[in-house]
């Protein structure tokens, strides 16, 4: 499977963007999704997950409230709604999928064999 990330920019602190990741090669409904994001000089860090159906989903203390995650399997495709954005919020952005069939929702980084290649988001204070 292929993961595609898209739809980071520039934007204003306040402002809004929304991510996308669209998958190629298989089918994505069997599987989790998660956002993770990457700042300059740290770690790779979680962000959000969503289940299989879209009816469970998981989010970093911190960004609860602010960010969304969501999923359209008939688009093979899951989005990441970020509003009132921070400029701490300023990183890299991927997108990984969780092999696992077991359905579970994993906030660590080595529980996502797939990756797409990232986007850049930047919030300008």
């Amino acid at each position: 499977v292929q993961l595609q990330a898209y739809g980071g920019g520039l934007v204003q602190a306040g402002g809004s963007l929304r991510l996308s990741c669209a998958a190629s090669g298989r089918t994505i409904s069997r599987y989790v999704l998660g956002w993770f994001r990457q700042a300059p000089g740290k770690e790779r860090e979680f962000v959000a997950a969503i289940s299989r159906s879209g009816g469970n989903s998981d989010y970093v203390d911190s960004l609860k409230g602010r960010f969304t995650i969501s999923r359209d399997n008939a688009k093979n495709t899951v989005y990441l709604q970020m509003n009132s954005l921070k400029p701490e919020d300023t990183a890299v952005y991927y997108c990984a999928l969780d092999e696992g069939l077991g359905g579970a929702l994993y906030r660590l980084v080595r529980m996502y064999e797939h990756w797409g290649q990232g986007t850049q988001v930047t919030v300008s204070s």
